[in-house]
């Protein structure tokens, strides 16, 4: 086996292997666990970091093992794929730093550590599969993987979220199944090819193929949480701060939203969707999403509910910029998968500082807290203004991308949804941002909640890591021209593998 077939493998590897130590190590082995937390999220961003770079010089990295004939278990490391490979394996590290302070004097460490690695090799494994097969067996493995960590504190609502979250997620696993298997029986094969393989079938099958991509797209779609899909993910908010920031910027909602690009590129074909008229059908569900997630989440009190709700909302502008018939809102919908993924981290991670050291879950009890907390805070209202778009932060650039993609494929509505959407974020996240600078707390912060380790505001681990993100949101923003920003890699993505039709 060459080194770059092994190379993908250890990438899986370099979680897979410590988290199976893991559960296996005692509860008071705090050390030798943190040391295997840490050792695998560092290990991964050095293997991620070696294929970034072969990959821009043109290698390729691969590897295949047949199951059955004509069916294979099949890694690939392309340009698409690492874009979120390496989100992934970043937000990793943060969450992993963040949970090993989050769960301090939790129970069951061991147990939550070693399913949290199996999540993080399951989005690998989906980020790097080569075929529809091999995506559904990490997406089923994803689902498996999370459920633990959803129910994680055990008690009556956290089950009953993880019910919930279970049934949605199965049900999407079962409808995305069936339409991989009718393609397979059409095919022969699901392999993802540039330009796509549904297209080979020519105009032999156009009913087939319209229902088939209606399965595939409801199968990603229910972790995507596009609308009506999306009501498993408020529920489960039930789930410590680690796991809300792992399923709404690092895991789940990303590889449903991922499995949208896929499908739409490399399993239909840009030109072959347009032809089927199935682009326009998913650019008003997408943008339906935007529009409803974000008025859902006017209304909730509960922070990480109204955080959820723009989750459901924001990672709509991914399955909105592929289905823009054009590389403009391709690469819109690309470099979302980024930004989102980090605001959404900074801010779950905040509200996890503030559910910890103050007792605030809501809304309405943030009345202060930027006095208490304001390193807290100012990663908080960085995370909440690029979530609105504003400008030289990074959620303005995809926004951007955006509209210019929509003008580009002839559907100038789509400034409308992106101009309500902003307007919207802005009205659910400003209130949150009033109440926490302008209006004053409590007499005295319950002394209970308030952990003095040195740091004002909380523990390191809980503060450093949403201080290194709201950073990246800043950053990633200002110098979105450099040659290593996720706007240039999207723009390789395209150049190298989208670019094949002509708007």
């Amino acid at each position: 086996m060459t080194a770059n077939e092994l190379l993908p493998l250890a990438v899986l590897a370099s979680s897979l292997l410590p988290g199976f130590v893991i559960f296996a190590l005692p509860e008071s082995w705090i050390t030798a666990r943190t040391t295997l937390n840490l050792f695998g999220a560092i290990t991964k961003l050095g293997l991620v970091f070696l294929l970034l770079a072969g990959v821009r010089g043109g290698e390729k990295y691969a590897v295949r093992y047949e199951v059955l004939p004509s069916l294979d278990l099949a890694l690939k490391a392309d340009a698409l794929g690492l874009l979120f490979v390496t989100l992934s394996a970043i937000l990793w590290l943060f969450t992993t730093l963040y949970a090993i302070g989050y769960l301090e004097k939790s129970p069951y460490r061991s147990r939550f550590f070693g399913f949290f690695s199996l999540c993080v090799t399951a989005t690998m494994g989906i980020a790097m599969a080569s075929n529809l097969f091999t995506f559904f067996i990490f997406y089923e493995l994803l689902t498996l993987s999370t459920y633990p960590l959803v129910v994680h504190r055990g008690n009556d609502k956290a089950m009953r979220g993880g019910t919930i979250y279970l049934a949605y997620t199965l049900t999407g696993g079962t409808v995305l199944l069936s339409g991989i298997v009718w393609l397979h029986h059409l095919l022969g094969h699901t392999e993802f090819a540039h330009g796509g393989i549904a297209a080979t079938l020519g105009a032999e099958y156009p009913l087939q193929l319209k229902i088939i991509f209606l399965l595939l797209i409801a199968g990603v779609g229910v972790k995507a949480a596009l609308v009506p899909l999306h009501g498993w993910l408020p529920q489960a908010m039930v789930a410590p701060a680690p796991v809300s920031a792992l399923l709404h910027a690092v895991a789940v909602v990303k590889a449903g939203a991922f499995g949208i690009v896929r499908i739409v590129y490399e399993v239909y074909g840009v030109e072959f969707a347009q032809s089927l008229n199935l682009l326009l059908p998913l650019a008003i569900l997408a943008s339906a999403t935007i529009v409803w997630g974000s008025v859902r989440a006017l209304f909730q009190d509960d922070l990480k509910k109204r955080l959820a709700y723009s989750t459901v909302s924001q990672v709509s502008y991914i399955a909105l910029g592929v289905a823009l018939f054009g590389p403009i809102g391709t690469i819109g919908g690309l470099v979302h998968l980024v930004p989102q993924g980090i605001m959404k981290i900074t801010l779950f991670f905040c509200a996890g500082n503030y559910a910890e050291t103050l007792g605030v879950h809501k809304v309405s009890e943030m009345d202060g807290a930027g006095r208490r907390m304001p390193l807290t805070t100012l990663a908080f209202s960085i995370g909440a203004f690029g979530m609105v778009g504003v400008p030289t932060l990074a959620g303005f650039i995809s926004k951007w991308y955006l509209g210019l993609g929509a003008l580009e494929a002839g559907m100038p509505w789509v400034l409308a949804v992106l101009a309500a959407s902003s307007v919207l974020n802005a009205a659910y996240f400003l209130p949150v941002l009033y109440r926490a600078w302008f209006r004053p707390g409590p007499a005295s912060w319950p002394e209970e909640h308030i952990a003095a380790r040195g740091w004002r505001e909380t523990s390191a681990l809980l503060l450093l890591p949403p201080l290194a993100t709201a950073m990246v949101v800043v950053l990633s923003g200002m110098f979105a021209a450099s040659a290593s920003s996720p706007l240039a890699w999207a723009h390789l993505i395209t150049d190298r593998e989208y670019l094949q039709w002509k708007p």
